[in-house]
């Protein structure tokens, strides 16, 4: 990771997949289990290196409470960028085929696990996957969790010593968040409160902050647009 640092990386995406060890055990991502995910999360965060994570929900293990959960982790990580989306089995993986077997394919798959569809008769009734996976979206990118979890990233992110030098279009992407976020957004007070935070507690990551708040107000439309597109059966 150091390394990594060093030639200029500043970010990793992670397929994390599921808090829950029975999940991970059934998606074959042995590798996650038995360790403390969220304290890997923060080491690579410590190393200089942003990390996107992936999650799913829908895996025949999974509980109701799997939606909590994984707000649960995503929050206590500081995963500020959080792709949560639906299990879906691609044609020619063993998923596949197993569904296949078992009669649960439903549909054709769209290829996009994040559209909020899945091509599965998941174990849970399906309007319980859509309303847990609807739950998830609404409160992650909701402002006020949204802006604690930018905090919680940069409580222990080490920025690398290498960064992209100042142009002027970083000036004018900062005077519109200010009135944008700032000024007419609905998350304008989350907004002020982070970059108060930041300039007292963590002055050398403002542009991270600036950064992560304009990237808060494009995840929220995207998701305002999948939730839509998510219709409880």
């Amino acid at each position: 990771m150091r390394q990594m640092t060093e030639a200029g990386f500043t970010m990793v995406f992670v397929g994390i997949e599921t808090p829950d060890s029975t999940s991970l055990a059934e998606c074959g991502k042995l590798q996650n289990k038995n360790r403390d995910l969220v304290e890997s999360v923060k080491l690579i965060q410590r190393a200089g290196l942003q990390v996107q994570g992936g999650f799913i929900v829908g895996f025949d293990n999974d509980t109701p409470s799997i939606f909590q959960r994984q707000i649960d982790f995503i929050q206590q990580s500081g995963i500020v960028t959080a792709m949560v989306g639906m299990l879906q089995a691609p044609p020619g993986t063993r998923l596949y085929a197993r569904m296949k077997r078992e009669g649960r394919i439903s549909a054709e798959g769209s290829g996009d696990n994040v559209d909020g569809t899945t091509n599965l008769v998941p174990a849970m009734t399906l309007a319980t996957l859509k309303q847990g996976y609807r739950y998830i979206l609404d409160y992650i990118y909701a402002p006020a969790p949204y802006y604690a979890r930018v905090r919680t990233f940069l409580r222990e992110y080490k920025a690398p010593q290498l960064r992209n030098q100042f142009q002027f279009s970083h000036l004018m992407a900062m005077v519109r968040s200010l009135y944008c976020l700032g000024v007419v957004g609905q998350e304008r007070v989350h907004y002020w409160k982070l970059l108060i935070w930041t300039l007292l507690r963590r002055p050398r990551a403002l542009a991270d902050a600036v950064t992560f708040a304009i990237y808060g107000h494009h995840f929220r439309i995207v998701c305002e647009q999948h939730v839509a597109g998510c219709e409880l059966d």
